[in-house]
């Protein structure tokens, strides 16, 4: 029995990878808009001991995104990440454009790609998932709407936040 003896104690120092994530993309997002771009999508991934940052961003301007722009931004993100060592010593940083099966976030992305194709997880769909088309985007400021149209024809009207995941969907063949 360990009667009147105190038990050892043992501490552990544990990172929140959660806050570390939101530190980082706080910090790609401010750096990017101080250059005059949007980030598109941030991505973490690889190990703690060597974290891969996937950065996805497009000109603010509209125009296309060239590889000078992407050197450039990046230069700018490994100095501050560097300075301020949020994402540690050793990481792989990756910077591109969004690509043509890019994420759709926002409101005013699903409204710039009215017309074309993308997949879409959300619960009133069925089956939860499908490819559909965005036909338009209806509604009062912060309970907007996706009018999407299924591949059998039938329109369904999602609100965004029923919206958990989509994407540009791309077909070589049309």
């Amino acid at each position: 029995l360990n009667v009147g003896k105190v038990p050892p104690h043992f501490f552990v120092a544990v990172r929140d990878d959660r806050t570390v994530g939101d530190a980082l993309e706080a910090l790609v997002t401010t750096e990017l808009d101080s250059l005059g771009f949007d980030l598109v999508e941030f991505r973490r991934r690889g190990s703690r001991a060597r974290p891969v940052l996937e950065v996805r961003m497009e000109r603010r301007d509209g125009a296309a995104l060239g590889v000078d722009d992407c050197a450039r931004v990046s230069r700018a993100l490994e100095a501050r990440l560097d300075e301020s060592r949020v994402a540690g010593e050793r990481y792989v940083l990756e910077v591109s454009s969004p690509g043509i099966e890019r994420p759709l976030r926002t409101v005013a992305e699903w409204r710039r790609f009215v017309g074309q194709s993308a997949v879409v997880t959300a619960e009133p769909l069925p089956g939860g998932k499908a490819e559909i088309e965005i036909v338009a985007v209806e509604g009062e400021p912060n309970a907007e709407v996706a009018v999407v149209r299924d591949a059998r024809g039938a329109e369904h009207r999602l609100p965004f936040a029923a919206i958990t995941q989509a994407r540009l969907a791309f077909h070589w063949n049309r």
